[in-house]
This record gives C-alpha cells, structure tokens and sequence, in this order.
C-alpha cells in the first residue's frame, strides 16, 4: 500500500503552489512566535520554501544526513551545501541540539487527515522527530492531503499541515 502511494505522490508536482505555501506558513503564530526554524532543501518536485531565508528576524537550520540521524545545522542564504548519499542538498556548518529548534518543516509526499506523513521510507525524520520538543509543520498542495498513509507505531504526526 506506502509503495504504490509513495509511487503516485512522487509523480505529483509540488512546486508549483511553494510560493504561497511559503506566505500561508508565514502568516501562523507557530512562524511568528519562532526564533529558530528548521526548514528542509527541496528534492526535484518537493514543496520549495527556501524564500523564507529572506526573513532576516530568524535563524535557519536545514537537516544533515549523519548515517541514520538528521543533525541540524544553521544555515543562511548561500552558505555551502554538499550532496548527500540521499540526493539532498546538506549543510555544512556544524550542528546544534534539535531541542534549540522551536519549529521544524517536514518534508512529506503526502500526508493524511490525521496529519501523518508519507515519507521516502527511510525514517529518518520518524528518529528525528522523537523526542523534538518544539512544534511540527507540514507544507503541501491540498490535492496531496489523503485519506490515510497507513501510519505506524513509530510514526508522529505534525502539529498542523498547510495546504493551498
């Protein structure tokens, strides 16, 4: 069932509604209140809010692939990235507590009503997500909200999922 789901959100062009993506999650208290936010570089089709760096009042983090963990590391506008074995594009600063971070973007698929995520299926961000302290946000075109992923015990959920 995550396969053929994974296959068809795969094929869906997210990039298209990024900009207002990006301007929806701007307007929420959970960006408003956050000093310091966790934001991921997009994979080919994948939700881009990369504009939000020009919000000089926070400070950004993107993930690192370290083996099996994320570690999150500061990042601004034009610092250097490296290729990950994972095909993302991966900061090199290094890294911080994940619990200094108040608001963490996840990268999804899709995702369903009960705010669970479709993920490349490597849980990476399951492990990551743990024992985070701070708040959850998913970004994604409405047309990629689904019925269920069919979640699993070690699955969590965002705190909310915003969609145009």
């Amino acid at each position: 069932m995550k396969k053929n789901l994974r296959k068809w959100a795969k094929e869906q062009n997210k990039s298209e509604k990024s900009k207002k993506l990006a301007e929806l999650l701007a307007k929420t208290d959970e960006y408003k209140q956050a000093k310091n936010i966790m934001l991921f570089y997009p994979l080919e089709n994948e939700v881009n809010l990369l504009s939000l760096l020009d919000d000089k009042t926070k400070n950004f983090f993107l993930p690192r692939i370290n083996n099996d963990n994320i570690l999150c590391c500061p990042y601004q506008k034009g610092d250097k990235l490296a290729l990950s074995s994972f095909k993302t594009q991966d900061p090199q600063s290094p890294p911080v507590d994940k619990n200094q971070i108040d608001l963490v973007i996840i990268p999804a698929l899709c995702c369903d009503k009960n705010n669970y995520r479709l993920g490349y299926g490597k849980g990476f961000y399951d492990r990551f997500l743990k024992d985070f302290n701070g708040k959850k946000i998913i970004c994604i075109p409405e047309e990629l909200i689904v019925e269920t992923v069919y979640p699993e015990e070690h699955d969590i959920p965002a705190d909310i999922v915003i969609s145009c």
